[in-house]
């Protein structure tokens, strides 16, 4: 079942430029219409005068089939009743011979009773009634080729899925063993502990992937520091692939698939011996199958990684890559075994009975393989999103979105309900949104999953938010802060009381920033206390409480509770409404340390807002100590960095600040190790502390640009100053702060 899945989690985005170029290169469609009429021939061929298409014209049966064994055409379209053999017979014997060119009928009232016989044998497509439409006709026609072109894809896609089914198993056959000569050897140098020696068995059973691409991928051994050892101390002959040249013949001995993911390559054949370049010629399992399928005694050379990766990419190009990939990502075994649903203590329902409740068992394996995709990724939200003619799986990747999996539109409402049943939504009601989550557990990691359902004209559409739960929180140090908002930061979190607020859009890094100030000299003399929903960073010192607004325990109701806990650090997940941000304000004016967010574009609109929710103007002022604006913007991968000339465009649009002439700009050029060049994310800040000055001004009523001016004047930097800093620093791209931030000048 995995491999009928298969295509679906392959690259997109090459198969759609490819598809696009087709679309461009194709020749009209050819038309073939058939009709004892002249008149009829006539004023078909008006209607379709002005379209793009090759119209043939016959005036019986006989004459058709002449046509078509001179050139084969995408549609017929014939008239039922003529001389000698009528429109059913000519259509079956097209059917016979031609069966991918679509068969329409073009008939008259009393007719219809013998088309429909022809339509039940499968004989004709559809058919037409005179007179007819002129609209219509060409819509129906301009259908029929889009499904003709469906079925070519179709077909095309059959003979991909047999070649890559043949790849999977030579795939399969040479899958990584649980023991690894190489991995074995590292451990017993001290280059790999215990934990990352099981994390690597586990990993190579699971993923079927060799050591080699799991030490590359995590980066826990200099690989160079690998090849010097196997060179110098086991002796084993090194080559420099820059001086070969592939032989063709030889290509054909081991699957590209194979050469690609076990990084080999076959150089020269002398005798019964094979000359294998390998990576890790510590391999013995897989020297051994490559003997017994090539027939050659093989002698391996070893290689460097990048060089290897480099020789790889030259010969079979980037399309080698989704082949590479597959098994890694769909993998040979069913996605449903390698996932679990973690139900709540309290719900007496059993785990087979939830997986049982779906009416068809592929929207289980498909939805299991979605997560598991998104989970390998590193995604932070998946958006299963129905569009007119397909379900688009897509991914936020260091918050930007791509397009990942394209789904037949027949699967979507099988998807979603089965989405619906993990999260315990109710599946029978489609037209108002719905909010749930789920717990997923895989053999390496612990999620939740907050779901939302939207009704949209195409169907539900589900966005699933990824929160990982086994997530450690970061220092205060490790936020990326500029040494000047570290200062002030570090300043105000000292404070005994009063409240913090991280504001920003969501999925902008505001919890993270929170935990870092609640762990800031964390002590056991303090009691801390979290209210999340969910929960999303796990804390020992801290107690945690969920909210669950099904069984009324929301925000308020749970912050009122804490206050008799003898909080001294409440940790607040966010202030939604007016009722909690009155509870929190007063529980900072109480002698309490309180943390929040808050959903605002700028530290000084956030007073705006916060007025706006109904607090009084001297409350806000008394109990706020600092607002921290942030935003996320996608880090330069460091190992593909390059420096390249000023985005004049890009820069122009930033504001005269960002064109000086000695400054330099970065860009990724992308590699296997990152996302079109970016690597992770980094965080730009403006943190605004209050002083008497700005506590005057909140009190009289004073407008957010009013507030943010004099912030500044106090010293507070704004996003913008930070991002240029982080430019200047070779961080982040001109391109990536435009995209967050927005343009700042307008040009003419």
């Amino acid at each position: 079942m995995a491999n009928r899945y298969a295509a679906l989690f392959t690259g997109n985005q090459d198969d759609q430029d490819t598809r696009g170029q087709e679309t461009q290169k194709r020749q009209p469609y050819r038309i073939l219409l058939v009709d004892d009429e002249p008149n009829i021939l006539a004023s078909l061929r008006r209607v379709f005068m002005r379209e793009n298409y090759e119209l043939l014209f016959a005036k019986s049966a006989a004459e058709a089939l002449k046509i078509l064994e001179q050139q084969p055409v995408e549609l017929i379209m014939t008239d039922f009743m003529m001389p000698g053999m009528n429109g059913s017979e000519l259509l079956r014997t097209v059917r016979e011979h031609w069966p991918r060119t679509i068969r329409i009928m073009l008939t008259g009232h009393a007719n219809t009773d013998a088309v429909m016989g022809s339509i039940k044998d499968g004989a004709v497509y559809r058919f037409i009634l005179k007179p007819w439409n002129d609209d219509d006709l060409r819509l129906t026609i301009a259908l029929a080729l889009e499904q003709y072109e469906l079925i070519q894809k179709t077909h095309q896609l059959e003979q991909q899925n047999r070649k890559q089914g043949k790849d999977l198993e030579t795939i399969a056959k040479l899958g990584a063993t649980n023991r690894s000569q190489l991995a074995i050897m590292l451990h017993k140098k001290g280059w790999l502990n215990a934990q990352q020696i099981q994390q690597l068995h586990r990993e190579m059973q699971n993923q079927k992937t060799p050591v080699v691409r799991q030490l590359l991928k995590h980066e826990w051994v200099d690989f160079k520091k690998v090849h010097q050892l196997l060179r110098d101390e086991l002796m084993f002959e090194e080559i420099d692939l820059r001086e070969f040249q592939a032989d063709p013949s030889l290509l054909s001995l081991i699957p590209q698939s194979v050469c690609i993911r076990q990084l080999i390559l076959p150089l020269r054949v002398q005798g019964k011996r094979l000359r294998l370049a390998m990576v890790d010629p510590m391999d013995i399992n897989l020297i051994d199958e490559l003997g017994f399928m090539t027939g050659y005694t093989v002698h391996p050379l070893l290689v460097e990684a990048d060089q290897m990766q480099s020789k790889l990419g030259e010969i079979f190009g980037e399309q080698a890559d989704n082949i590479d990939d597959l098994a890694t990502k769909v993998g040979t075994d069913d996605p449903y075994e390698g996932i679990e649903i973690v139900l709540d203590d309290e719900d007496s329902e059993s785990l087979e009975q939830l997986l049982g409740s779906s009416e068809e068992p592929p929207a289980i394996r498909l939805v299991n393989g979605i997560i598991l995709e998104a989970l390998r990724l590193g995604a932070s939200d998946i958006h299963i999103h129905p569009r007119t003619k397909s379900l688009v799986v897509r991914y936020r990747i260091d918050g930007v979105l791509q397009d990942k999996i394209h789904i037949p539109t027949s699967l979507l409402m099988s998807v979603v309900s089965r989405i619906k049943v993990m999260a315990e939504l109710d599946i029978t009601e489609r037209r108002r949104p719905q909010d749930g989550r789920i717990t997923v557990k895989t053999p390496m990691r612990i999620v939740d999953l907050r779901i939302s359902t939207l009704p949209t004209i195409n169907g539900e559409k589900v966005v699933m938010r990824v929160l990982e739960r086994q997530s450690s929180a970061q220092s205060l140090p490790e936020l990326g802060l500029s040494e000047h908002n570290l200062k002030r930061l570090t300043h105000v979190v000292g404070k005994p009381q009063g409240i913090i607020l991280a504001t920003g859009p969501t999925g902008s890094g505001k919890t993270t920033t929170l935990y870092a100030l609640l762990q800031h000299n964390a002590t056991a003399e303090r009691n801390y206390v979290t209210i999340e929903d969910p929960v999303e960073f796990h804390v020992d010192m801290a107690g945690q409480v969920p909210v669950k607004d099904r069984i009324g325990l929301d925000f308020a109701t749970v912050l009122r509770a804490i206050l008799r806990q003898d909080p001294d650090v409440i940790l607040l997940g966010e202030i939604r409404d007016a009722e909690t941000a009155d509870v929190a304000f007063h529980a900072a004016m109480t002698g309490h340390l309180v943390y929040s967010t808050l959903h605002t574009s700028s530290a000084a609109a956030t007073v705006a807002r916060l007025l706006d929710l109904g607090l009084k103007p001297f409350v806000l002022a008394s109990a706020l100590e600092a607002i921290i604006a942030q935003r996320l913007v996608r880090r330069i991968c460091s190992h593909c960095r390059e420096q390249t000339e000023p985005p004049k465009e890009v820069l122009e649009q930033l504001g005269a600040r960002f064109r000086k002439p000695d400054m330099s700009y970065f860009q990724g050029r992308g590699c296997e190790r990152c996302h079109k060049g970016y690597r992770g994310r980094v965080a730009l800040h403006e943190v605004l502390t209050m002083n008497e000055k700005l506590r005057i001004a909140v009190t009289e009523g004073a407008s957010a640009m009013q507030i943010e001016s004099i912030a500044r004047e106090q010293g507070m930097k704004v996003l913008l100053d930070d991002a240029l800093e982080k430019l200047e620093a070779g961080h982040t791209s001109a391109e990536e702060i435009l995209r967050v931030l927005g343009p700042q000048e307008l040009h003419d």
